[in-house]
């Protein structure tokens, strides 16, 4: 992904415009004396908080979950 590269001077005059640019789904980097030091991106929300635990009691896993047949291994590793 290509992204413009624009000085501090004209991100200050252009900021709306560059804004709406953003909004649509540029990704703008903005630099001061030809070294970059922000980029501008679209928002992406967070991701919503883990609660561990919140499966408990609803998920069962089998007693023999992690036993290796020899059908399996045959399966698995051409036995």
């Amino acid at each position: 992904m290509s992204e413009e590269s624009v000085n501090i001077y004209q991100a200050k005059t252009e900021f709306s415009r560059l804004i709406a640019r953003v909004e649509g789904g540029e990704r703008i980097v903005i630099s001061r004396s030809g070294r970059p030091v922000a980029r501008l991106v679209p928002f992406a929300p967070e991701r919503a908080t883990r609660h561990p635990g919140a499966w408990k009691g609803r998920v069962t896993i089998a007693h023999d979950f992690d036993a290796l047949t020899t059908d399996d291994a045959a399966a698995w590793f051409d036995e």
